[in-house]
């Protein structure tokens, strides 16, 4: 896990409220996916209503190059899917290895390729050769969906099947 700098000089920075394990989650993100680090962790200056002086109040971080900064704010918001993380995978190995890492870590499953990790937060885990047959328009983009919808986990294998009817 490295500092990550950027994240305090970004000019557009995602922010994800936690009830309280901001940091406990970007250390996760930090060891599960690549281009992603922990950078700067703030203590609150003061008591506030969900916490007290000297508690993690926020953390900026990086996931797969995006950066975010976790807010500790108290289970006042919960996640959901209207917000989303959407990781590009090359192959079935890619997509197992985040999946598992997620789903396996007090995560869980939903349909076509979304899990949500321990904290609520949703993942789309989304192999390019769907996102590739989707594109194609016509046909193949509508066998390929059609294989999706009754997945939860991406089976590449299957996709690539559906592509070529």
């Amino acid at each position: 896990m490295t500092t990550d700098k950027n994240t305090m000089t970004a000019k557009n920075t995602i922010c994800l409220w936690y009830d309280k394990d901001a940091e406990k989650a970007a250390s996760f993100y930090a060891t599960v996916f690549p281009d992603s680090s922990v950078g700067a962790v703030h203590r609150a200056p003061g008591d506030y209503p969900s916490g007290k002086a000297g508690d993690v109040l926020t953390v900026q971080f990086t996931v797969a190059g995006i950066p975010c900064l976790g807010l500790n704010g108290g289970p006042t918001f919960q996640h959901n899917e209207a917000f989303s993380f959407q990781i590009a995978t090359d192959d079935q190995e890619e997509t197992d290895r985040y999946w598992n890492a997620i789903v396996g870590n007090g995560g869980q499953e939903s349909a076509c390729g979304w899990c949500k990790d321990r904290w609520g937060v949703s993942w789309q885990i989304t192999p390019r050769v769907l996102t590739e047959a989707l594109a194609a328009g016509g046909v193949e983009a509508r066998r390929a969906f059609e294989a999706m919808m009754g997945m939860t986990k991406i089976d590449v294998a299957a996709i690539e099947a559906a592509r070529r009817g």
